[in-house]
């Protein structure tokens, strides 16, 4: 494992609760990141925060809600004086149909969370970091943003959406010293899993080459380049941890 030094960088990790989320936070802070932990669930934010051995700052924050999340943004920055890194991890997966049995409540409730938090996070975060001339901005989308799984429509069209979003932000700060990447990680297997059905579990590990789920370590590390001072010359990416599933 690579070792970075993130001393002095302020961090947040949306979705840090579980899962990947969790996986980046600690990983950040492994490296001496000052690490805000942001997640809906105030009651699982707090266990993890804990079992990560304390040192967190958290915030209960509903990325669907703009006003939440500027006032988080504005609370790290107060909290650590200065936000340098912004990784999007939070996100659902919604029911498994087809299309045209999607529920409309459930399609605008998978775009809002996955889509447009990621929007509104990254809206928030870019003023700090212009402040300073630096910042590293990892959005998390999937696989299936690039290829569209079957019976997960609305996921697949709001990964599809955080891809075209991370290309269009990098592209606008390409010469402010701030880097907008994402990764397109294939399944990983965490508790987002409860949400899907078993048959669509199996679908998506028959796809990977590799025969296995992704662990949220591999994740987290590659999550860790590009949030390093490493990052140099890398913006609008979409960086594949799909197992050899990916095939462009």
């Amino acid at each position: 494992m690579v070792d970075y030094d993130f001393s002095g960088r302020a961090a947040v990790v949306t979705g840090g609760a579980r899962g990947i989320g969790k996986a980046i936070g600690a990983r950040l802070a492994a490296a001496g990141a000052n690490v805000s932990l942001w997640d809906a669930d105030a009651d699982k934010l707090s266990e993890t925060a804990s079992g990560l051995g304390g040192g967190f700052h958290t915030a209960q924050v509903d990325v669907t809600d703009d006003s939440a999340v500027d006032r988080a943004a504005a609370e790290v920055e107060r909290e650590f004086g200065r936000l340098d890194i912004m990784v999007n991890s939070a996100g659902i997966t919604g029911p498994n149909t087809t299309t045209w049995q999607y529920g409309v409540a459930d399609w605008r409730k998978v775009i809002d969370i996955d889509l447009t938090g990621t929007f509104l996070c990254c809206r928030a975060a870019v003023p700090y970091m212009l402040r300073n001339d630096y910042g590293r901005i990892v959005n998390i989308a999937s696989v299936a943003g690039k290829e569209g799984n079957p019976n997960a429509p609305a996921y697949s069209a709001a990964k599809a959406g955080v891809i075209g979003l991370t290309k269009s932000l990098g592209k606008e700060l390409a010469e402010s010293g701030i880097t907008v990447n994402c990764v397109t990680p294939a399944a990983v297997k965490t508790d987002i899993f409860d949400q899907m059905t078993e048959e669509h579990i199996n679908f998506m590990l028959s796809k990977i080459p590799m025969k296995r789920f992704g662990l949220v370590e591999e994740i987290a590390n590659l999550v860790a380049w590009l949030s390093s001072e490493d990052c140099t010359f890398s913006t609008g990416g979409v960086f594949d941890c799909s197992g050899g599933r990916a095939t462009y």
